[in-house]
């Protein structure tokens, strides 16, 4: 495998296609907005004009875009992946996504003789940025097998969840986990500022204990210290927490905090910051650094 496209240039993909080249990958990219790629193009990739050319004549094709609508565009799209990939080609999405397009993106590139996986991420910018990310992959368990040269570029905890779409399923329980630790320590802090202790001490106090959490020491502690740049917008989180919320009810799981959370989110989108960091959670609860 010598030959990658690679789908989708923003926060995360920039970093994981750097990677990529940097491990003497030949590497061909293509995003919607041209300006997103050019330091990759400095880097020594070849730009595409369209997801189909960026699929064509590659060993891997590697996607992470937006949404799941993005993600069917561009796969089943008439210029997209499957109707360019070639035959034994790996096709790869690492957007999170909804577990049933998964399934129906693996059989519709089965009947093309492309091996497709579902293969989203955790770990954020910082995990993209030190590859270091945590890779789940749903699919056929000898594709997971055979890009394991790949992933291992891009990430230190690589997992096999099971067929197509397990991959989704199990980001989908990260996200879930996520929006219960995020939201909780937003709370704490509310509590904090209502009962008059100072938020700095609070954190210090409980963030090395039982309360400390990925979500306490690296999302909140941006917001607290009053930078709200998204390390992963909240928009994407709502559409992820979105994601979540439809497949639970679909496979008859009630969750009452994740559907708490994701008014939440949405109520914040309204208010005008979706493009931030999923730390602007705090100004919902009325915590403004």
């Amino acid at each position: 495998m010598e030959n990658i496209g690679f789908i989708g240039t923003g926060i995360m993909g920039a970093a994981m296609a750097g990677h990529l080249l940097a491990a003497g990958f030949k590497v061909s990219v293509y995003n919607r907005t041209k300006s997103k790629a050019e330091g990759l193009i400095a880097q020594g990739a070849k730009w595409c004009e369209s997801p189909g050319a960026c699929a064509r004549g590659q060993d891997v094709v590697i996607t992470i875009v937006g949404y799941p609508k993005d993600v069917e565009e561009v796969y089943l799209g008439a210029d997209g992946v499957l109707a360019n990939a070639k035959a034994g080609a790996y096709v790869v999405d690492m957007t999170t996504s909804s577990p049933i397009l998964a399934e129906k993106i693996y059989v519709a590139a089965r009947e093309k003789g492309i091996h497709a996986v579902d293969a989203p991420v955790t770990g954020g910018d910082t995990g993209a940025k030190n590859a270091s990310l945590s890779i789940l992959v749903g699919g056929d368990e000898s594709s997971f097998q055979a890009l394991k040269p790949v992933f291992a570029v891009l990430g230190k905890n690589l997992v096999y969840m099971g067929s197509a779409g397990a991959g989704q399923k199990a980001k989908a329980c990260n996200q879930i986990a996520i929006a219960g630790a995020l939201a909780g320590a937003c709370e704490a802090y509310a509590y904090a500022k209502a009962s008059g202790i100072d938020l700095e001490k609070t954190y210090q106090a409980i963030s090395a204990g039982a309360a400390g959490s990925f979500q306490m020491s690296n999302v909140v502690r941006r917001g607290l210290n009053g930078d709200f740049e998204p390390g992963f917008m909240l928009k994407h989180f709502g559409k992820d927490l979105a994601i979540g919320t439809e497949t639970s009810a679909a496979y008859g799981a009630a969750l009452p905090v994740l559907a708490q959370v994701l008014g939440e989110v949405r109520q914040m989108e309204r208010l005008g910051e979706g493009d931030k960091g999923t730390q602007s959670l705090l100004h919902y609860y009325g915590i403004k650094a």
